[in-house]
């Protein structure tokens, strides 16, 4: 880990679910501290495994981790934190305004973006406040903050007094209303964070091409915004061992092809490669040995059979025909990135348009690669497009400045303009987007890759808060909004795939997503476990190994998480085109 030989005071690993960003964070932690550094460890992960990793418990305050002098860590509960900052928020006003002003000012922190910024705070404590870390040479954030969470702070009218004194009504930068007080700490904070010679943003990835445009997309992003001192962390960079395995050779391959074809963004970022581990990263030696080129882990013995007491899912294709049944409605592949949603729809969708179904399949990932996933063929009875943000969020801006922005002076209109440069915008155009796409399955299926997180259903849930988030500028709200949330609750209309990896990431992610939906009264109808080794024959003694450390998390998926789940098997050749895409759902794997 290069990162390490001249490191920075901070260090923020950011990527998608499953990358390997908390067992990267906890080994560059140990490291460090085994190097006589005082080194305090920080997650913000709301499923965040830190403590198994580590083996000791963790809570909001930092914790002394006994095998290892001088680290500390800590797991900061980013749904709490929103919880104790809506109360700061509107504690004080109890007793001093009437029960609908507190209802109304409830309201304004219910949105997902309260969540972000609630989170911020908790980081600007640790990174932008010198006293509070004064203790440790080095601080260690697994999860750092999103582009979408510096955008809103740095916003101008955040911190003036537009969010009182305007008459268009209050948006998504409602919560950073109360943060006045705090300007000056945050605005150190987003300075420490673009300041080269304080921060390092370690950028985590899969030797994979979708992993990589997601990589080149955040890393883009940030660097937009000042965040320029990058690293590039390629984890689970695969090297066959038994060249007489198809599948440990076909790995191989497809990982330096990938790496072949990295994009520009990333190819001049300082780099590491990290191999891929025969188990998980648990315990306090395995992170010792993690990236040590010298050091290898411990893998299976070739013959011994894969761990199982339980049977494994069937195949994807088996749920095929009851998704069907209906003969119309909508599906949609929800997870974290990087585990296989893209194929998923693509797969369930070419699987009803062989059945003669009319199939509209859709996406709104900004990397928007579900195109190639289809190869631009033309399948009969399919359609294929893309929600594209930048022109969903031109079309809904233009549409608030001809109806809010009509009545208002010169001033009224700038300040609308910039809360229109909000990303939160676009969060809404594209939900908008998206409850038309859900609208159409009333007489043919609907395919949508990517849905709305769970904190957005949760924002449509309270309805009056996404009313003012979404007709604040408006006079009526459309007609597939209002049906949306009906149309996700009915079970005979719309079914949610969760879909994952069998690894503790992945799994752990998609149960708090499942928890989401549940509170929004959307019942997940399956669970989709994507790339599993345990149903093949692998002769690699590192797949080996995987193959049986895999199954303590398909388990955890058939046992505690859903009553229907089905599997993928790792591919040999990439599921990309109609005759790849078929073998996805095939009953029997070829």
């Amino acid at each position: 880990m290069q990162f390490l030989e001249h490191p920075t005071r901070n260090l923020f690993f950011t990527g998608k679910g499953g990358v390997g960003k908390t067992s990267l964070a906890c080994a560059a932690a140990v490291r460090l501290a085994d190097a006589g550094k005082k080194v305090l460890l920080v997650s913000t992960d709301p499923a965040s495994n830190l403590d198994e990793v580590l083996g000791t418990p963790l809570g909001n305050h930092p914790t002394s981790i006994t095998a290892v002098p001088g680290l500390s860590a800590m797991n900061l509960d980013p749904e709490k934190s929103a919880a104790e900052y809506r109360e700061r928020m509107v504690g004080p006003y109890r007793k001093l305004l009437p029960a609908s002003a507190i209802a109304s000012m409830e309201e304004q922190f219910s949105g997902s973006c309260t969540l972000e910024i609630a989170a911020f705070d908790e980081f600007s404590r640790l990174l932008g406040d010198a006293t509070a870390t004064a203790e440790f040479d080095h601080v260690i954030f697994d999860t750092a903050p999103t582009g979408h969470t510096l955008r809103l702070l740095t916003l101008p009218s955040a911190w003036s007094g537009f969010m009182q004194s305007n008459t268009t009504g209050t948006s998504c930068l409602g919560p950073l209303a109360g943060l006045q007080p705090q300007q000056a700490l945050y605005q150190d904070t987003v300075r420490a964070l673009s300041d080269p010679a304080v921060t390092t943003l370690i950028l985590v990835t899969r030797p994979e091409v979708t992993a990589f445009r997601e990589a080149a997309r955040t890393s883009g992003e940030l660097a937009a915004l000042g965040v320029q001192n990058q690293h590039l962390v390629v984890n689970g960079v695969f090297q066959a061992s038994d060249a007489s395995d198809p599948l440990a050779v076909a790995m191989q391959k497809r990982g330096e092809a990938a790496l072949a074809a990295i994009p520009g963004v990333l190819h001049d970022l300082p780099r590491s490669l990290i191999p891929l581990t025969a188990n998980g990263v648990l315990g306090i030696e395995s992170l010792r040995v993690l990236g040590v080129p010298s050091a290898r882990s411990p893998v299976a013995e070739p013959d011994s059979p894969p761990i199982a007491d339980f049977e494994l899912p069937l195949p994807l294709g088996t749920l095929i025909d009851d998704l069907a049944a209906p003969g119309h409605g909508v599906i949609l592949a929800m997870g974290k990135g990087g585990v296989g949603k893209t194929t998923v729809a693509a797969a369930v969708a070419v699987a009803l348009a062989d059945r003669g179904h009319r199939v509209h399949l859709s996406t709104t990932d900004p990397a928007a690669h579900i195109a190639a996933m289809v190869a631009n063929e033309s399948i009969p009875h399919l359609t294929v497009s893309r929600i594209d943000p930048v022109a969903e969020t031109a079309k809904y801006s233009a549409e608030v400045q001809q109806t809010a922005g009509a009545g208002l002076d010169p001033q009224g209109r700038e300040l609308l303009a910039e809360d229109l440069r909000s990303p939160c915008t676009e969060e809404i155009a594209v939900f908008r987007a998206f409850a038309a796409a859900v609208a159409e399955g009333t007489d043919r299926f609907v395919v949508l890759d990517t849905a709305p997180t769970g904190h957005t259903i949760l924002l449509l849930d309270a309805a009056l808060a996404y009313h003012r988030e979404v007709v604040r500028q408006s006079n009526e709200m459309p007609e597939a909004v209002v049906q949306l949330l009906p149309r996700l609750r009915d079970p005979n209309y719309s079914r949610v795939l969760i879909v994952t990896l069998p690894e503790a990431t992945p799994v752990h992610e998609a149960a708090q997503l499942q928890r989401d939906l549940r509170r929004a009264q959307i019942e997940p109808y399956a669970w989709v476990i994507n790339q599993c080794l345990s149903p093949l024959t692998v002769t690699d003694p590192l797949l080996r190994s995987r193959q049986n450390h895999e199954a303590k998390f398909i388990r955890e998926v058939v046992v505690e998480q859903s009553h229907r789940a089905v599997m993928i098997p790792w591919k040999i050749e990439p599921p990309v085109g109609h005759e790849g895409l078929r073998s996805v759902v095939e009953l029997i794997d070829s």
